[in-house]
């Protein structure tokens, strides 16, 4: 019977020995290994090309798949030389206390689900407020990433400006609702956009305001803004790092005018930095906030944040009902996200936060910064372009004209030292380089400019 087999295999150290050695063989050699797969990698993944067999498979035959086809196939995310996007590595605690929490595999919605998340949820939400400085009254809701937090957040002033307005979207929906403007800068992520069109506020209703040559919001170009407006700012500008003027803009228009929400996806913990904190001077104006731990935090995935002073327009905009939910007196996490059932993310969050400390902490996103000026400079001094300023942990890369920087580009992908993605600047094809992982090094740095040179030099030569 599959029951004895399953209980079997549950009570089999081996299974979970296996699991064990074989991560730790992927740890061993990530580092330095090429960070993207290679061809021989990439066509084993036809192995998983088969039809679901009929009869019980043993996981250690699962397992021993996974390791042979599957971890060659996987990105280097976890080293030191993963630049593609805004991806942090994993600090060890946060893996580790991942691992742990997937043997108990909690369903954190309500207190009566898992005591121990509704906890530490509880004391993160605590920590963040004071990390970065944010009202007392700030509530966190621990989401999937910063996609979904901004969705939360976006939700929350919605909910608290029809509210005012005597009109329950919950129950009337928003057909026949008073009108919301939504503001935000031209150079606003993509993920805004998309969490503008689920709530119905329309993509093609969005007001866009003039950026800077960093892609910061000009403030005198904001329009006029009350109460019936949501204004979106943002903490690290996704292809140049730069943040908006939050003090002046946040003062400008002060208590009783629009909902401001602050993308702060990866940029947002430079507020718990001393020498970055100016970066973020003036959010705790803001209403609410959305972040990425699973970026320059480096917690595992996924995880994202939402923060939010006025807690219960948050919880009235996510509100979810039923016989059988019997709220605690105790936190219940499914208050403050859309999702009901969740996995236990806070967990690695606060393991991340418990091992790094303050200090710790700091020193880990203060480290990003100085090894993106480091890349800069080093880069500068090989002669290529430099676009933006380096504001935080973001280097965009230019050499000569679009097309040759891709091809630069493609053959620096194909060398495998390290892995950059691309994006468009000001009419520009250029390079993005994302420094986020606690695991760069200056070593790693060097290594990566030296094969910025030898791509551009397989391409010089080939013209």
């Amino acid at each position: 019977m599959i029951q004895d087999q399953l209980f079997s295999e549950m009570r089999d150290e081996t299974v979970f020995e296996l699991s064990k050695k074989y991560g730790l063989e992927y740890v061993e050699e990530i580092f330095e290994r090429k960070v993207f797969p290679d061809k021989k990698a990439l066509d084993g993944l036809s192995v998983f090309e088969e039809p679901l067999q009929e009869n019980f498979c043993t996981s250690a035959e699962i397992l021993d798949k996974l390791h042979k086809y599957g971890a060659p196939a996987s990105v280097a995310q976890l080293g030191g030389r993963y630049f593609g996007f805004v991806d942090g590595s994993v600090v060890p605690a946060g893996l580790a206390a991942r691992l742990l929490s997937d043997f108990w595999d909690q369903n954190t919605a309500m207190y009566a689900m898992s005591p121990v998340a509704s906890k530490l949820e509880e004391v993160v939400e605590s920590w963040l407020r004071e990390l970065f400085g944010l009202p007392e009254s700030t509530k966190a809701g621990f989401v999937s990433g910063s996609s979904m937090a901004t969705f939360c957040g976006l939700a929350a002033a919605r909910y608290r400006i029809l509210e005012r307005k005597n009109w329950d979207v919950n129950k009337k929906g928003l057909h026949g609702a008073p009108r919301i403007r939504l503001v935000t800068g031209d150079q606003v992520h993509a993920t805004v956009i998309k969490a503008a069109a689920l709530l119905g506020f329309g993509t093609d209703n969005i007001e866009f305001v003039e950026t800077d040559e960093q892609g910061r919001i000009i403030p005198e170009k904001i329009p006029g803004l009350d109460e019936n407006t949501i204004l979106v700012l943002q903490a690290g500008n996704v292809n140049t790092g730069s943040f908006d003027d939050f003090k002046t803009i946040c003062r400008t228009f002060g208590p009783g005018g629009p909902w401001i929400h602050i993308d702060g996806a990866f940029g947002l913990p430079c507020g718990a930095v001393k020498e970055l904190r100016h970066l973020t001077e003036g959010i705790e104006l803001a209403d609410s906030w959305s972040f990425d731990g699973h970026k320059t935090l480096n917690t595992p995935y996924d995880n994202g944040i939402i923060l939010c002073r006025d807690g219960e327009a948050l919880v009235g905009a996510l509100r979810m009902s039923g016989a059988y939910i019997r709220r605690s007196e105790q936190r219940d996490g499914i208050l403050y996200t859309p999702a009901m059932s969740r996995r236990a993310r806070i967990i690695e969050l606060w393991a991340t936060l418990k091992s790094l400390g303050r200090e710790g902490l700091s020193e880990m996103i203060y480290g990003m910064h100085q090894q993106a000026k480091q890349f800069a400079r080093e880069l500068k001094a090989a002669h290529f372009e430099i676009p933006n300023e380096v504001h935080f942990n973001q280097i965009l890369v230019f050499y000569q004209d679009s097309e040759t920087t891709m091809a630069i580009l493609k053959k620096i992908q194909e060398l495998g030292v390290c892995w950059c993605g691309n994006t468009k600047w000001k009419g520009k094809d250029v390079i993005r380089i994302s420094v986020c992982s606690w695991a760069t090094t200056g070593r790693d740095i060097s290594l990566s400019v030296a094969s910025f040179i030898e791509a551009r030099e397989i391409i010089l030569n080939d013209e």
